[in-house]
Formats: structure tokens, C-alpha cells, sequence
């Protein structure tokens, strides 16, 4: 359980500060304020001359636009906190299976992914002015999304730690690499927010399902190597 130790250790740090955490919630609240005024519809607070069903179709795909930029923020920090600080060297020479230090920046990278969602999202339900028919099936959505983001993003925040533009190179190979779980999540999160039926989306829920459970295995298998200098 050493991958806990890890993880209480991270999110002490952060929430000491909470600068990262800030950072997220404010850029996904501003990103939620933006569209709202860009794209508002005839029950929004804010504009009332654009047909809702533009709304309808755009929707989603904003939520998940602030989820994965504003999380992007938090990954990029994820290793390279460790990197500057020196302490990455003391994580690689803990006597534990490397991929322990995985799963303990998982769950901290995804405890404030959480925190941020439980932010935005009633915001979203708010400035949009949207009925949740499917409470439920939204947050498995939004988990089984969320997770698969981690999971890569975690494991290719170690693997771009060491290069000198990691800020830059580290959404240019992850966002390729997140086209199903982003076409999935958006797809569902769609259908949720506009008919509550989660019978519509048991495809999606597959796809996200089944990508989260290969590349949590494969980072299992391949971490070690991506935090070698």
C-alpha cells in the first residue's frame, strides 16, 4: 500500500497551497463563464437569442473542454513538481516496485480531477440552465472519462519529465491519444444531458470501460521505463 503513502503525501502538499487545485477550478469555472456568454440559449442567464439546440449539440463538448484542459494543468505538474525539487531521484530509489509511484500519482491526480468536476459541473447545470435526468449515469460517465485521462496522462507526464518543453510536448502526445475516451464522453454526456437514457450509451460506456482497463495495465507494465533518465 505503499502507492497510498504517495498519494497522502501529494495531496498534503497541494492542499497546503492549493495553488494547483485553484488554478484547475478557475480555469474550468472560466471556460463554463465564456461559452455560457458565447453560446447561451433562450433559458440561459445570460444570452437569449441562440437556439438551444445549438446549445444542445455544444454542450458537452464544452464540460469536457474545461475537464481536460483544466486537468492538463494539474498533470503537467504531476512529475515535473518532483523533477525541480529533487525528490523524484528519492521516489526511484524507494525500495518499491516503481509502479507504486504510478499509482499513487493516479489517485492524487484524480482526486483533484474530482474536486474540480464536483466544481464545475453544477456550475454548468446552472449557467446552461439544464434538468439532469440521469444524475447517476452522468457520474459514471464522467468517472469512467476521467479515469482513462489519469491513466494516461499520468504516464505520459513521467515520460515527458525529463525533456526541456514538456509543457508543450505533453498535450501534443496526449490529446491523440484521448480521441476515444474524448469522442466517447462527449458522445454519452450528449445523450444524458438531452434524453437521461443510459441504455442510449451502453457502446460508449464499453469503449471507456475497456480503454481504461488497457492502458491502467499497460502503464503497469511499461512505468518503470518511462522515468528512466
Amino acid at each position: 500500500m505503499k502507492f497510498l503513502e504517495i498519494a497522502k503525501k501529494d495531496l498534503k502538499q497541494e492542499f497546503r497551497t492549493k495553488q494547483m487545485l485553484n488554478s484547475m477550478i478557475i480555469f474550468s469555472l472560466l471556460v463554463m463563464v465564456i461559452f455560457s456568454f458565447a453560446f447561451g440559449n433562450e433559458s440561459s442567464i445570460f444570452i437569449k437569442d441562440i437556439n438551444k439546440k445549438v446549445v444542445d449539440l455544444l454542450a458537452p463538448g464544452m464540460l469536457w473542454i474545461a475537464f481536460t484542459f483544466a486537468g492538463m494543468l494539474g498533470l503537467s505538474r504531476s512529475f515535473a513538481g518532483e523533477k525541480e525539487e529533487g525528490c523524484l531521484e528519492g521516489l526511484k530509489l524507494c525500495p518499491v516496485d516503481r509502479a507504486e509511484i504510478y499509482n499513487g500519482k493516479v489517485i492524487s491526480n484524480a482526486v483533484l480531477m474530482f474536486i474540480m468536476e464536483m466544481t464545475t459541473v453544477p456550475i454548468f447545470v446552472v449557467l446552461f440552465n439544464y434538468d439532469l435526468k440521469n444524475i447517476p449515469g452522468l457520474v459514471l460517465v464522467i468517472f469512467l472519462g476521467t479515469l482513462g485521462f489519469i491513466f494516461v496522462g499520468t504516464l505520459l507526464s513521467a515520460l515527458t519529465v525529463n525533456t526541456r518543453t514538456r509543457e508543450i510536448l505533453l498535450p501534443v502526445i496526449l490529446f491523440p491519444v484521448l480521441i476515444p475516451v474524448i469522442l466517447s464522453a462527449v458522445t454519452a454526456t450528449g445523450t444524458l444531458l438531452s434524453k437521461g437514457d443510459i441504455s442510449e450509451i451502453w457502446s460508449e460506456l464499453q469503449i471507456l470501460a475497456i480503454y481504461d482497463i488497457i492502458f491502467f495495465v499497460v502503464a503497469q507494465l511499461v512505468f518503470e521505463y518511462t522515468i528512466e533518465d
